[in-house]
């Protein structure tokens, strides 16, 4: 099985970044939480660190795990592990997506997401809705 992280980045206004994958590559077109694959002997959260840099050129703050998902896009299976994470330093550039793109909660949904992704982004916004009052 192959180890993949992604990080829901929040903002102060309540908003998440997608990043949408480049045309020509798997996935092209669609949207995604940014992150990738561990290396030998790195865990999840080391890993969102490390892939967050590369991506984006940014610098996080872990929050709180999401359950992993479990799927499959016809290549074997991954397990995706996610956090909910903030910018502690830098801006977010598109170093390997097409476009990224900050969308409130009522936005998200409207996105062609990667199958994988679906899942994370239904129980961010179950929390989001729980801290409603």
């Amino acid at each position: 099985m192959i180890e993949v992280v992604a990080g829901l980045i929040e903002d102060g206004e309540a908003r998440l970044l997608a990043c949408r994958r480049p045309p020509g590559k798997a996935l092209g077109g669609k949207w995604e939480f940014p992150g990738g694959k561990l290396e030998s002997g790195e865990s999840p959260g080391a890993a969102l660190i490390r892939e967050l840099d590369e991506e984006l050129g940014i610098d996080v703050e872990l929050g709180a795990a999401l359950h992993p998902v479990i799927w499959d896009y016809g290549r074997g299976p991954l397990r995706l592990h996610a956090f909910v994470c903030r910018i502690a330093d830098g801006s977010p550039q598109p170093r390997e997506h097409s476009e990224i793109r900050w969308c409130a909660a009522s936005e998200l949904m409207a996105l062609d997401w990667a199958e994988a992704d679906v899942p994370l982004l239904a129980e961010w916004l179950d929390r989001i809705d729980a801290k409603r009052p």
